[in-house]
């Protein structure tokens, strides 16, 4: 780590932040990064000199312990700390990540419209002309060589970037798996398969296409390119997304292909990060139909594997009205499957998720927690429930969120799985 002043702020090189992700009520930083310090704002580059996270230091900023961060999609999230007291209860987490885009969060408020989070986010662009000025100096390489990079990656530069991710990937990934948010999103996206087994008229974030696994040539090509794409900061990963919405259905063979050669091409093992995840989605009939040598596989690779799996709801008059074409039957089986995989096999959770909203029929919320209930005679720490609420932007009202995060308490409080909310996060 190296520290260079000027004036009236500081750069500091290569600064090292927490090397496991926790649950923490306070600002924390993994892996490294390089800093930028001023009387009003502390900036925080990655490894290739683009913007991560800006904070406020004055005292316009909303909260001492609210931050910014931009994805390497180029979205903008407001953590929030302060304004929920029971954040943890609602998310699993101490603070909410609050974006810049229509999601289905029904906590309400926009922080992107105070003026001092406008004003952070001006503030870096100034910063950056201010970094110009320093380039008239001789200055150390390692410096110089930051000051670059800092100085080249502007608004267009990382818009570009982002709009290659996507070109690399095949387009955005429209929605991440809610257990992601274990290693605060930060996931490398490997897309295994294209499309979903069931298309459910309510999703606003599926495709529309038909189930396609992708071939293991271009799998391989791309997780090559994805190496190049996270150059410097690649030791800054160390978690993978096998996307995009039902990955668990490409079936034994090509899901450990693709985690096992994105584990050795990615070189998980040379993280900064400790550990490693594997992250995917699953489908009804695709958790159903894998055999027990899926998951001893899992098992066996040098992952901790998180799968999330779409129940939606265990009532068949709501399935009908979601376009979701399953029997009620089988969100039962689905269910108990999904407890069998947790008992059975520690490195792999399996979590499930239902719908929240206000005009679904009566009988989905007493069904659906009559199965996840019954099924289960205490509390398991293992297996969380994720309710995702149907919200339709910012159009509703604030007394109907209010009465949905109410009714979301009473579910939790009766249910024997950990249980939250599930914010629609893209990247």
């Amino acid at each position: 780590m190296e520290s260079y002043h000027f004036d009236n702020f500081s750069i500091t090189l290569d600064k090292s932040g927490c090397v496991e992700f926790g649950k923490v009520s306070y600002p924390i930083r993994y892996g490294r990064f390089s800093e930028i310090k001023t009387p009003d704002y502390t900036f925080q580059c990655n490894l290739n000199g683009e913007i991560k996270h800006i904070q406020g230091r004055g005292e316009g900023w909303p909260h001492p312990a609210e931050w910014l961060k931009r994805t390497v999609a180029n979205d903008w999230v407001y953590y929030s700390a302060g304004e929920y007291g029971r954040a943890y209860d609602y998310f699993g987490e101490y603070y909410v990540p609050c974006l810049s885009y229509p999601s289905n969060s029904i906590m309400g408020g926009n922080p992107f419209n105070d003026r001092a989070v406008r004003s952070a986010l001006e503030a870096w662009e100034k910063a950056r002309i201010r970094l110009k000025e320093l380039r008239v100096r001789s200055l150390p390489q390692g410096l110089e060589g930051f000051l670059s990079l800092a100085i080249d990656n502007d608004v267009r530069r990382l818009q570009l970037r982002s709009k290659a991710l996507h070109k690399l990937i095949g387009g955005w990934v429209t929605v991440l798996p809610p257990d992601t948010r274990h290693v605060d999103y930060e996931i490398i996206p490997l897309i295994i398969a294209d499309g979903c087994l069931y298309n459910c008229v309510f999703c606003r974030v599926k495709t529309g296409e038909d189930f396609a696994p992708r071939d293991k040539k271009s799998i391989k090509e791309q997780i090559r390119r994805l190496k190049a794409f996270y150059s410097h900061d690649l030791p800054n990963y160390n978690a993978v997304f096998l996307g995009q919405h039902d990955a668990l259905n490409a079936g034994q063979d090509l899901i450990e292909f693709a985690a096992s050669n994105a584990y050795e091409i990615l070189e998980l093992n040379q993280s900064h990060m400790q550990g490693a995840y594997l992250f995917l989605f699953g489908g009804v009939d695709s958790l159903l139909k894998a055999k027990d040598g899926l998951f001893e596989m899992l098992h066996g690779l040098p992952f901790r594997t998180y799968i999330n799996v779409g129940l939606e709801s265990a009532d068949q008059e709501t399935l009908t009205a979601l376009g979701k074409p399953i029997a009620s039957e089988m969100i039962g089986e689905a269910f108990a499957r999904m407890l069998e995989v947790n008992k059975q096999y520690e490195r792999i959770e399996v979590t499930a998720n239902f719908l929240l909203g206000s005009n679904l029929p009566q009988g989905h919320l007493p069904n659906s927690l009559n199965v996840i209930r019954n099924q289960l005679g205490h509390f398991y720490s293992k297996g969380a429930i994720y309710f995702s609420p149907l919200v339709n932007g910012t159009s509703m009202s604030r007394e109907t969120r209010r009465s949905m995060v109410r009714r979301f308490g009473e579910i939790k409080s009766l249910s024997l799985l950990p249980t939250y909310l599930y914010l629609i996060q893209r990247l």
